[in-house]
């Protein structure tokens, strides 16, 4: 879906990490982090910073990127990114069908806005239906071609580093 609106793949990849997390970075490591020369990524950041998608902030001698979270399309585009990655659904199926969830959080590469094809999460909660786990998995797969590992806890420690997507 996303491919077919936005023809550069390293647009695609700027608009995923940006838009997917509240993330921001330097033109050097996102070049790295995304395998691209830095003049592909230099020229996809500075259309999105024209286009008022992003924006920069001097650090030293560097500029510091991220979504603008001011822009009339900044909750339109991240509601697309989140489509064009499957969460929203796979957040709601699983929290729907688990049973008593508390919370849910998005850890790992996708909480750092890396589309790395695998998805963990740790849910919070009593009694989850462990044997649905087998099944999510699965059937995400089919879906959105995106590993999925689920932790389960049943107390809420405070110290995860990684995305709350779901509270009760």
């Amino acid at each position: 879906m996303l491919e077919s609106l936005v023809t550069s793949k390293t647009r695609i990849k700027l608009l995923l990490k940006f838009f997917s997390h509240t993330n921001s970075g330097y033109l050097r490591s996102l070049a790295k982090e995304f395998d691209e020369s830095t003049n592909s990524v230099r020229v996809e950041l500075n259309r999105l910073t024209d286009a008022g998608l992003l924006v920069s902030e001097e650090d030293g001698k560097t500029k510091l990127y991220k979504a603008n979270e001011a822009h009339p399309f900044f909750n339109e585009i991240k509601n697309m990114v989140s489509k064009f990655l499957g969460l929203d659904d796979l957040i709601e199926r699983i929290v729907k069908r688990m049973g008593d969830v508390e919370r849910a959080y998005i850890v790992g590469d996708y909480a750092k806005g890396i589309d790395s094809g695998t998805v963990q999460m740790i849910l919070i909660g009593k009694d989850l239906d462990k044997e649905y786990l087998d099944f999510i998995r699965e059937k995400t797969y089919e879906k959105v071609q995106r590993k999925v590992e689920v932790s389960i806890m049943e107390v809420d420690p405070r110290d995860i580093q990684g995305i709350l997507v779901y509270a009760k």
